[in-house]
């Protein structure tokens, strides 16, 4: 199973991984998932902890490759097809960064592992972390 992480549930995993359900830490936990974390959640990450809105023990760009590496979390990069991909998107949901979640989790065929009930209106697979 390949999985594309929602910021906040990464962020949750490094921090309180006690918010996302039991049995969702165990399938992500399963040597068979593959986990990915896309370039935009670097971007988020970056953006909020630039404007003091996301305290992070050490700067983002090299907390979130270290924690990566230790989790095995691999980097999903932003494609033009992801990009564009977004243009076709129905308006559900007004937040940049998700919509470009939902593309890419559409154009790689991946699940999202969010708690975000607006992604759910999107034509993606999606397993809720709480």
């Amino acid at each position: 199973m390949k999985v594309l992480l929602d910021t906040h549930v990464w962020l949750w995993l490094q921090t309180q991984p006690e918010r996302v359900r039991d049995d969702v830490r165990a399938q992500l936990a399963d040597e068979r998932a593959e986990l990915l974390l896309s370039a935009v959640s670097s971007w988020e990450i970056a953006i909020k902890h630039a404007r003091g809105k996301l305290p992070l023990p050490e700067p983002p760009d090299t907390y979130v490759p270290s924690r990566m590496r230790s989790d095995a979390v691999d980097g999903l990069p932003v494609t033009h097809a992801h990009a564009l991909r977004v243009a076709s998107l129905p308006p559900h949901h007004g937040d940049p960064f998700d919509r470009l979640l939902v593309a890419q989790a559409q154009v790689e065929k991946l699940t999202i592992v969010t708690v975000d009930p607006q992604i759910e209106r999107y034509d993606v697979p999606v397993i809720r972390a709480d």
